[in-house]
């Protein structure tokens, strides 16, 4: 019994330091995860003000932008993947992977094209690992975006939708992350940056639509284009795909610290647990060997009185 009580002793010991180091990182996390929300909070409000302008400038031009404009007959499509550069955060990056790949399967079924971007090593390697084309990848920022990032993922997805299919290019932009909605919920949502359409529907219908304007008495705003809707497009679509992406970015960063910090906690506590649970078998072997160690003694003394007796 006395090999065994060393067996839980080093156990125990080994599965401290390892709670320490859970523990630490769930700290660490907890306090990275503020830092996110902040400039989550921060950036939302710029970026969908700027998706309500485009969106202003397509529906208030007839002019026939790239951008903007739906193809006749897609078949090409552009998909930007939003995983992490590091693990130990549950089912992070697996949850977004998994979308991703549910929305490649419907534009297969579709009939377009999928040309993947990625960002972050883990959906890199989930490419790599099934030997599937990657377009165009970026990694060792996914903890801590900032906006030159998000530009320079922004400006090959720019080119891809502006050259033609027959060299390249692409007739859609979809992008995937995880968004964050509280420090218990991350969500895995897919959406459309371009062409514009579904965006721009969207943030018209979060303002109130024209009908509902009308019926309110209020005026709809007039819009005069300098130089031209053309030239305004061409300025604020690239600034508008950037922001949206560096959301993007931010609400992944701020998922995937909240994702880690929920995982290093349920480590720490399992740790605890079982902690728990090998000191109170380490505490039943001492306990057998001191018991047997008093038989032995008893026994001992047992014999040597009945030994005594007996040359008596």
């Amino acid at each position: 019994m006395g090999a065994q009580l060393r067996v839980y002793k080093r156990r125990i010991k080994s599965i401290s330091a390892t709670k320490k180091i859970t523990k630490a990182m769930e700290m660490i996390a907890a306090s990275r995860v503020v830092k996110a929300q902040r400039r989550v909070a921060a950036s939302s409000p710029y970026a969908s003000e700027l998706t309500r302008a485009v969106g202003a400038v397509a529906t208030g031009s007839t002019t026939q932008h790239p951008l903007t404009t739906e193809a006749t007959n897609p078949t090409r499509a552009a998909l930007l993947l939003i995983t992490s550069d590091r693990g130990l955060a549950g089912g992070y990056s697996s949850n977004v992977i998994k979308a991703a790949e549910q929305l490649t399967e419907r534009l297969t079924g579709e009939g377009k094209e999928v040309d993947a971007y990625i960002v972050g090593r883990k959906g890199v390697a989930y490419y790599g690992f099934r030997e599937r084309k990657v377009t165009e990848s970026w990694t060792g920022f996914t903890d801590n975006p900032t906006y030159a990032d998000a530009k320079k993922i922004a400006g090959p997805l720019i080119d891809a939708v502006l050259k033609d299919t027959a060299d390249g290019g692409v007739d859609e932009l979809h992008i995937v992350f995880t968004e964050f909605v509280s420090m218990l919920t991350q969500t895995p949502v897919t959406d459309r940056l371009l062409p514009l359409s579904l965006t721009a529907t969207s943030a018209a219908d979060a303002a109130g639509s024209a009908d509902e304007q009308k019926a309110k008495g209020e005026i709809l705003p007039l819009f005069d284009f300098e130089p031209s809707a053309e030239d305004v497009l061409d300025a604020l679509l690239p600034r508008y795909v950037e922001s949206r992406i560096y959301n993007a970015l931010l609400q992944a960063a701020a998922s995937k610290h909240a994702a880690t910090r929920r995982a290093m906690k349920s480590a720490t506590d399992n740790a605890e647990e079982l902690i728990k649970t090998l000191t109170r078998l380490a505490n039943a072997a001492r306990q057998a060997d001191i018991t047997q160690e008093i038989s032995e003694i008893v026994g001992g003394a047992s014999a040597l009185a009945d030994a005594s007796a007996g040359s008596d």
